[in-house]
């Protein structure tokens, strides 16, 4: 099993929760979402492993059991094309469960008229594989949700 922690502080508000039909129907994947506290701050690895695709608005880290996951920081942040974002890791690099990856403020992309939302996906898992979903406030580091 698999323990994914959350990257950034808010509340778990769920994939359906994200306006983004892609992430809102699972399409990526299972898992939830959160919406982050306004405010700068640094979104860290969920899981220890490797950084498999590192752009500044979304990254993808892989365990070694070969699980990977996604996290994205707001809503067609790619449009950005990185202004906003500070890279605090490097694509190739082993990271720690908690470990920063990526600085940004989410206030700064809301205000720019894009959601803050991050969805946070296991990556090819199958349907009813993620479990104990948390709800409401999180911090970073508490456990988001369980991969079996």
């Amino acid at each position: 099993m698999t323990t994914v922690l959350a990257p950034v502080e808010g509340a778990a508000v769920g994939l359906a929760a994200v306006p983004d039909p892609v992430f809102s129907a699972g399409l990526v994947g299972p898992g939830t979402a959160i919406d982050p506290l306004r405010g700068p701050g640094k979104a860290v690895a969920p899981i220890a492993g490797k950084i498999m695709k590192l752009h500044p608005h979304a990254y993808v880290i892989v365990g070694d059991d070969g699980k990977g996951v996604l996290v994205h920081l707001g809503i067609d942040t790619v449009q950005l094309k990185g202004r906003g974002f500070q890279l605090l890791a490097a694509e190739g690099d082993r990271v720690s469960a908690g470990q920063p990856v990526v600085a940004w403020d989410p206030a700064a992309v809301e205000a720019g008229g894009r959601s803050p939302v991050c969805p946070v996906v296991a990556l090819d898992a199958l349907t009813g594989a993620v479990t104990g979903v948390a709800e409401g406030a999180v911090h970073v580091g508490d456990e988001l949700f369980r991969w079996d």
